[in-house]
């Protein structure tokens, strides 16, 4: 019966090629961790500058001075607007404004999806660009992503208001009731038209069976 064979160290070489074949593997996850980490810092300072940055406000778009939020506030009704996919299919929309208990304004909006038969159901908040006696706001639904939100007409006793977002395919005309006075339908697609809305696109929203053009 033959003794076991003395234990003699490794060459040398041997030894350095086996580390030299460790080492991409603990460079690689380094890396792989500085670039997380880069990533992740970029990221964000990105939804910072989102949440701080001033949406566009579109050529010729002039909103409301003397403007009182807290007048502002409560129901309005969506007679119309050029749709978009957050809202396609919609009928008996509307939005609610209502201040927070820590100041914060707050935004609801609701409609009514016929095909569905249910209700669609979205939470926001809102605050000014500006000053507080300019109707010049933006909006989020969506964490730090704010979207323009410019009041280009309204009622001097606050019936209805007309608002286009960061751009002119962002269009909206309000009203307290269902109903437009008469007449407001016409003076508000003039202004319109004259801002350089296509008023091709406006869609008259059914409001539980009322006419919201008014006529």
């Amino acid at each position: 019966m033959h003794r076991d064979a003395p234990c003699h160290p490794r060459d040398p070489q041997d030894l350095r090629r086996r580390l030299d074949l460790d080492r991409p593997a603990a460079s690689g996850r380094s890396t792989g961790s500085a670039l997380a980490l880069g990533l992740g810092v970029g990221a964000a300072a990105y939804l910072a500058w989102m949440a701080l940055r001033t949406p566009p406000r579109p050529a010729g778009v002039q909103p409301v001075g003397h403007f009182d939020i807290s007048r502002y506030l409560g129901r309005w009704y969506e007679v119309a607007r050029i749709d978009q996919h957050f809202e396609k299919g919609l009928v008996r929309t509307r939005a609610e404004y209502s201040l927070a208990p820590n100041g914060r304004l707050q935004v609801t909006n609701r409609g009514f999806d016929p095909r569905r038969n249910r209700w669609k159901e979205a939470r926001g908040k809102a605050q000014f660009v500006g000053r507080p006696d300019v109707g010049a706001l933006k909006v989020s639904f969506f964490g730090p992503l704010y979207a323009g939100y410019h009041v280009v007409a309204l009622d001097e006793q606050y019936r209805w208001a007309m608002v286009i977002g960061s751009s002119l395919d962002y269009f909206w005309i309000l009203s307290r009731s269902p109903v437009l006075p008469d007449g407001v339908r016409q003076h508000l697609l003039a202004q319109a038209s004259q801002i350089g809305v296509d008023l091709d696109r406006i869609l008259w929203v059914m409001l539980d069976g009322a006419n919201p053009t008014g006529g």
